[in-house]
């Protein structure tokens, strides 16, 4: 189906690139990989574009050669989005860096897709503006691949995730035409919302080039409690009741035992002492400009939490508390990595459903054999499930954990969730897009995907079966 590069498409490449094209195996490795498990797929060439006038060229050459074409950003995705398994071009945006504009009259930022996130947000808080999508690998992923995977993070459950941002898109199409998608305004009813389209098509309908984000007033204040449960699905069940009390939190996350544990050995920062009854613990958040209300919040979350087994809570005192109770839970995914093969699933349900999600991993993987560590952004009822591969054989990895993996997304689309709330579906969950759809929407979107790109070139492989 796909057309293997030779030595006259190098030719081609490097009368664009010049020096930006590579073929040499160590930087090809590089590109292979991202941080999905252990999965490595080697492309043929890198090319390292400068200019949309570059990525439209190299588009529309792909496109009339049939030569596939992975975008390729940060690559710290977790489901193989980023992975070129038809080889052909690893197309990385990683030299379109620059923030271009911050609007602050309008607030809005115009940046390009390869400006590191935790940059764009120091940037606009420079401003006393606020990009509020924050990633646990915000300070390593870009931007553009925020857009493309449409990536949340623990300020979602207030604030709401990338595509709540983004006003406008330039993008390359994948025959190398160069288009806007929509306007920069905050009201736009004007044909087709193209740009929430390309928001989480995880690379398969355009390349990003430029995108314009909203923003808002930075929050000047924040207070933050970390809470231990001795059960951790009292602990899921306590989330639905603080909202139901009226408050919302700018961050409420759930981790249980295991997930703090290691996270503790992982980073040597054993300050938070986890008792040998606590089986799960909340970080909670509130932020505002008004601490005397955030006062209030913070008591009546308390008095809720009075309805809970929980034992002392823990207040942040200072800053640079805060800052530690927050490294912790964004570092529990390279922890969990780190101590052993494993598989993340990222499910999502209603959050008053969230403590029976809990109960099925747990009943499932007693059934099947496996562990699990669990974590995530339980205010949106947002579950990363890491199944720990630990002493179960190969045979039973490869051959029966896929069947418990489709018999927790079959219970997860029952409680009215989805097989992915901020990961995407990439390489590893696309085998399961049936659980979550019928053919015929299946089929629609198929289509949608045809039209964009009719040889099938961009990011190929990715989403569907």
């Amino acid at each position: 189906m796909y057309k293997a590069i030779d030595s006259n498409d190098i030719t081609y490449f490097k009368s664009i690139l010049g020096e930006r094209c590579f073929t040499n195996n160590d930087l090809l490795k590089e590109y292979g990989h991202d941080e999905t498990e252990d999965l490595s797929f080697l492309p043929e060439v890198v090319l390292k574009p400068e200019t949309v006038e570059e990525v439209a060229l190299i588009m529309k050459y792909a496109h009339q050669h049939a030569i596939p074409v992975t975008p390729s950003g940060a690559r710290t995705g977790l489901s193989g989005g980023a992975l070129p398994i038809e080889k052909g071009i690893a197309l990385t945006m990683e030299k379109f860096n620059k923030i271009i504009e911050i609007d602050e009259k309008n607030l809005q930022v115009t940046t390009e897709p390869g400006v590191i996130t935790q940059v764009l947000q120091n940037a606009v808080k420079e401003k006393g503006l606020f990009y509020p999508p924050d990633p646990a690998s915000k300070g390593s992923c870009f931007i553009g691949g925020n857009v493309s995977e449409n990536s949340g993070g623990p300020k979602a459950v207030k604030y709401g995730v990338t595509k709540d941002y983004v006003l406008n898109l330039e993008v390359v199409l994948p025959t190398g035409e160069v288009i806007w998608t929509g306007a920069n305004v905050l009201k736009n009813s004007t044909g087709y919302n193209l740009t929430q389209l390309i928001v989480g098509s995880e690379g398969t309908l355009a390349i990003i080039t430029k995108i314009v984000f909203r923003l808002i007033p930075h929050p000047t204040n924040d207070l933050t409690l970390l809470v231990p449960f001795f059960d951790a699905e009292k602990a899921c069940e306590a989330v639905a009741a603080i909202f139901r009390a009226g408050i919302t939190p700018s961050g409420l996350e759930f981790m249980e035992r295991d997930a703090l544990i290691w996270t503790q050995k992982f980073t040597q920062d054993e300050t938070i002492k986890v008792a040998d009854n606590h089986q799960a613990h909340l970080l909670i958040e509130v932020d505002g400009f008004d601490n005397d209300i955030l006062m209030q919040e913070c008591e009546k979350i308390m008095s809720v939490l009075e309805n809970f087994e929980t034992d002392e809570i823990l207040f942040a005192e200072s800053q640079a508390q805060k800052d530690s109770l927050w490294s912790l839970r964004r570092k529990v995914g390279e922890a969990v990595k780190s101590q052993s093969i494993y598989k993340e699933e990222d499910t999502v349900v209603p959050r008053f459903e969230l403590p029976t999600l809990l109960h099925h991993v747990k009943r499932i993987g007693n059934q099947y054999g496996f562990k699990s560590v669990c974590y995530g952004h339980a205010g949106d009822g947002n579950l990363h499930i890491n199944i720990i591969k630990g002493d179960l054989s190969d045979e039973k990895w490869e051959n029966e954990l896929p069947i418990a993996i489709r018999e927790l997304f079959t219970e997860v689309v029952k409680l009215g969730g989805t097989i992915s709330g901020e990961h995407g579906i990439g390489l590893v969950q696309k085998p399961y897009m049936d659980i979550a759809f019928p053919d015929v929407t299946l089929n629609l979107m198929k289509q949608i995907k045809l039209l964009f790109d009719p040889k099938s070139i961009l990011n190929p492989g990715k989403i569907f079966v």
